[in-house]
């Protein structure tokens, strides 16, 4: 791999040094990505495992206090400017009490009246299971008893009563082309209702078919898009709507749920780029190199190798885990979970970059968001990078040894291998060098 390396940088210095590492097309970049990923999984696992675990249970948390529509995948409570839920939607939050064989005692889960059957599973899922991987998770139906709800949902009333709950049956409201996933609110079922999750034997998608029937789901919102419009006439429709100035009381709702989750998203930039304690050893030997790459091609612009060095790391293999959390970890990723997570590896990559950070008010309303903090985050990176740097650490190390000079030079003197390897006279030699030190030489 380091052969290639070299023969990579030889490409890149007689065109545009600043472009390299910056995709991953020819084998020896994708090799270097496996490389680092496998380097750094003891770091993920001790170090920044944890911190990225809780960001990840912070936005499902918050996302989840609010409406998320169940087809659009938009929210109320997100980052995203792209998947907010402008439409104001009346909501109640409620409790159901799940009782299976699961829970030695009924449990509490916090639900909303608008929640679709299988947001409503999910909630409960996650809550009597909290700990488990997802994976562990089992296939169920809900059901309403007087108190209950079954996997499939099922309410049971009063003492022999049940009703299976399901996103779409007999009951779903059709109007025209449109039909209406079911809710909780759609069925009537009250505050404080005990409900069962019911194993099934295998997992099947509740809403199979519905297109074949000809009709379009619907959840909160009715969907605005053609589904007949190419996929790319989608995406530059969705980056018109995105150019567009966002209102206030929309950004206030960005702005709110961006200070909830604050906290959490420094600490994984933290974990990441913590200078306090001992960078892995493969990132400190792969920086190493790139400086010996950069001198030996007289490559003196700061600019070009610290771009080598955020393309190599952050933006090659942290960006991928910010944005693709289920990759380490054994989490659920949904659209409204997705869409914030994008947000804070876009800001990721923002901070990484030497450009000046510069907003105004054409600027993406994720630039807008993290305006303040983004400068901080260039800080961390700068630190990061200069952390890394041989020459740095060789000189951190040479004021330890300047500390004790005399003790090391005559140490050296009377060791038999110290002696034969020359070292005091090699250590006199770097001292005058590195400060003019007075030396016997």
């Amino acid at each position: 791999m380091k052969s290639l390396l070299q023969d990579l940088v030889q490409q890149y210095v007689t065109k545009n040094p600043k472009l390299m590492l910056r995709r991953t097309e020819t084998v020896v970049e994708k090799m270097l990505t496996n490389w680092m990923s496998i380097c750094l999984y003891s770091f993920l696992k001790e170090v920044a495992g944890e911190p990225l675990y809780m960001l990840y249970r912070a936005i499902k948390y918050q996302v989840d206090k609010g409406p998320v529509d169940a087809v659009t995948g938009k929210a109320k409570r997100t980052l995203n400017d792209s998947h907010l839920l402008r439409e104001d939607i009346d909501y109640c939050a409620m409790v159901t009490v799940e009782t299976t064989s699961v829970c030695v005692q009924p449990c509490p889960v916090k639900v909303l009246d608008i929640d679709t059957i299988t947001q409503v599973k999910d909630k409960i899922l996650d809550q009597v299971y909290r700990g488990a991987p997802c994976r562990r998770f089992p296939g169920c139906t809900v059901v309403w008893r007087s108190a209950v709800l079954l996997c499939p949902p099922e309410w049971r009333s009063g003492q022999a009563g049940h009703l299976t709950l399901s996103d779409d049956d007999v009951t779903a409201v059709v109007q025209g082309h449109w039909k209406r996933l079911n809710t909780l609110q759609h069925y009537k079922v009250p505050d404080g209702a005990t409900v069962a999750l019911i194993p099934r034997s295998q997992k099947t998608p509740m809403l199979e078919g519905e297109e074949e029937e000809g009709f379009r789901l619907w959840h909160l919102v009715k969907s605005s898009e053609d589904p007949e419009i190419p996929k790319h006439r989608k995406s530059s429709m969705r980056e018109r709507e995105r150019a567009k100035a966002i209102p206030e009381i929309y950004l206030t709702r960005l702005l709110s749920m961006k200070g909830t989750l604050q906290k959490f998203v420094d600490d994984v930039f933290v974990a990441i780029l913590n200078t306090k304690r001992p960078p892995p050893i493969a990132v400190r030997f792969f920086f190493d190199f790139l400086d010996d790459m950069a001198d030996k091609h007289g490559i003196d612009d700061p600019d070009t190798v610290h771009i080598w060095k955020t393309n190599s790391l952050p933006l090659r293999f942290w960006v991928n885990i910010l944005k693709n959390p289920q990759f380490v970890l054994d989490v659920q990723i949904t659209d409204s979970i997705d869409a914030v997570l994008s947000v804070i590896a876009q800001t990721f990559i923002d901070s990484c970059t030497t450009s000046e950070h510069k907003v105004g008010r054409d600027s993406p309303v994720n630039k807008l968001l993290y305006a303040r903090e983004i400068p901080r985050y260039k800080q961390l990176v700068e630190s990061f990078a200069s952390e890394m740097n041989s020459v740095v650490a060789l000189h951190e190390l040479y004021k330890y040894i300047s500390k004790y000079y005399d003790q090391v030079i005559m140490s050296l003197e009377e060791d038999a291998s110290g002696q034969k390897m020359q070292l005091a006279y090699r250590l006199q030699q770097v001292a005058a060098l590195v400060e003019n030190k007075v030396t016997d030489l």
